[in-house]
């Protein structure tokens, strides 16, 4: 019997799962404020309505465009890259999408600045 042809023996699906990443953050230029509705694709929960003034539902949309966006016209539609910068450090991430990420933005990885004092 012939084996199809597919991921090699042994590898998982988070390896070979495929991530969107932008070219240049500037590009994110999404909305900051108020409730946004998600497209379907993106999270078909039943429940795709975040407030990005509530800082729990601004992670959970983010961590959801993060993982689920399909092309960059996705990211680009629903994140800020300020928006992001400040939320990275506390978004809950696979983490290969998270040092898929960081390496083509080596400046999320850096630790948050403080304000001096």
């Amino acid at each position: 019997m012939a084996r199809a042809e597919g991921a090699p023996v042994g590898s998982r699906y988070a390896d070979q799962r495929h991530y969107v990443i932008p070219a240049r953050l500037a590009d994110l230029r999404g909305p900051v404020t108020g409730v946004v509705t998600l497209d379907r694709w993106l999270d078909w929960s039943g429940d795709s309505d975040y407030d990005l003034d509530d800082a729990g539902d601004l992670q959970l949309m983010y961590q959801t465009v993060l993982n689920q966006a399909a092309s960059v016209a996705d990211l680009n539609r629903w994140l800020d890259a300020d928006t992001l910068r400040q939320v990275w450090p506390r978004l809950w991430l696979p983490a290969r999408l998270r040092a898929l990420w960081q390496a083509r933005f080596p400046e999320l990885a850096a630790p948050p600045r403080t304000l001096a004092g």
